[in-house]
């Protein structure tokens, strides 16, 4: 197991550093993130998601924590060796349904089931720690006004007709593949449609903001280890006339194979190069490499259904305010989000008339097989 060279900084409040009008900005999300919802109400009759609407996997597996942790590292959901039951619903950023010739950013949520320890306000006795990731290490608003921006061209762009969403992203595609080809990337284009098609289960993700980890700082992320979804990193997957192609390729492979993944933890070591306010700043590996606390294991199931859909897409909610205080997200980001989280989960319990379910084991939701 790598060790970090370097010691991990211990968290102190005074290393948050709150903006004044941040809870002004908080509102306006949530306020666009209403938008988005009752657009796609309107549209749908039935209540979605504001953003990561569409799923393409909703999985259920076990996570094992291992017994040889070091001290910094075996700290919160994985203070403990042993085994837990955990969900994960892998998704498209968007917050319509789109076909996914419209190629967008992944997304994944897992939920480890069981968990021990003191948790978030607002989430006593549900004994469930979530965490949000997307395929890529760096989050693309340096500051909750400049993620507002963006969630309000996402909400006047939710109710455009999907014939343009459709021309726009195979240019989009075209211009990143030429960045990519010289080394660049733009994870502006990638968001509008010019993510490459490649398939979703090479992807590596991360939650590209800090979260405490005990009494340290981390960033996670969730990484394929086994050979046959290492082999799809980079994967080309035409989707193209397939609107639910990535839907397809889940349950393609899941019907017959299972997936590991390791997930993995860098410990915040370097207050200059690790930030925890600006969530745009790669945290080097270097100085901190990532370290695996946990290995997440699926057996063939499903992969995606309809009826597996209303269980996880309708009736939970993923979050990074659920879970312990071990975990609590940090920086500005998160702070400015967390009301937006709650009021999407709301609003499709009382659409919907689907109380969020936090379940005890993955088979409440899941079935085996």
């Amino acid at each position: 197991m790598p060790h970090a060279s370097a010691q991990p900084i211990p968290f102190d409040p005074s290393q948050e550093e709150p903006e004044p009008d941040e809870a002004t900005i908080s509102a306006e999300i949530v306020d666009t993130m209403r938008t988005i919802l009752d657009t796609t109400f309107a549209d749908r009759g039935r209540a979605i998601r504001s953003v990561h609407a569409k799923s393409h996997g909703l999985l259920g597996g076990t996570i094992t924590i291992p017994a040889d942790l070091p001290v910094e590292y075996a700290q919160g959901a994985f203070a403990r060796p042993g085994r837990h039951d955990i969900l994960l619903r892998f998704s498209t950023n968007a917050g319509d349904i789109l076909d996914d010739s419209i190629t967008l950013p992944r997304g994944l949520a897992i939920k480890i089931l069981d968990v021990e320890g003191e948790a978030l306000p607002g989430h006593a006795g549900k004994r469930t720690q979530d965490f949000v990731l997307v395929n890529g290490p760096v989050f693309m608003a340096r500051d909750a006004r400049q993620f507002l921006g963006s969630l309000k061209l996402l909400a006047k762009t939710t109710d455009t007709p999907q014939g343009w969403k459709k021309a726009f992203s195979a240019a989009f595609r075209g211009i990143e593949t030429a960045l990519e080809a010289v080394g660049g990337e733009s994870s502006t284009l990638k968001s509008l449609g010019g993510h490459p098609m490649t398939h979703p289960l090479g992807e590596t993700f991360y939650t590209q903001v800090p979260h405490l980890y005990g009494p340290y700082v981390a960033k996670l992320s969730v990484v394929p280890v086994a050979p046959d979804l290492v082999a799809l990193k980079g994967a080309f997957l035409d989707v193209r006339g397939r609107p639910d192609g990535l839907r397809e390729a889940f349950a393609e492979h899941f019907r017959s194979r299972g997936g590991e993944w390791e997930l993995r933890v860098q410990l915040r070591t370097d207050p200059e190069t690790m930030p925890i306010e600006d969530a745009t700043k790669l945290w080097p590996e270097a100085a901190s490499p990532y370290v695996t606390v946990g290995r997440i294991t699926v057996p063939p199931q499903t992969g995606w259904s309809e009826a597996l859909s209303g269980r996880m897409d309708d009736c939970m909610a993923f979050s990074p305010w659920h879970g312990l205080a071990a975990h609590r997200p940090l920086g500005r980001i998160m702070r400015a989000r967390k009301p937006a989280y709650e009021a999407s989960a709301g609003f499709r319990a009382s659409h919907n008339g689907c109380p969020m379910l936090e379940p005890r084991r993955a088979a409440e939701v899941v079935p085996a097989g």
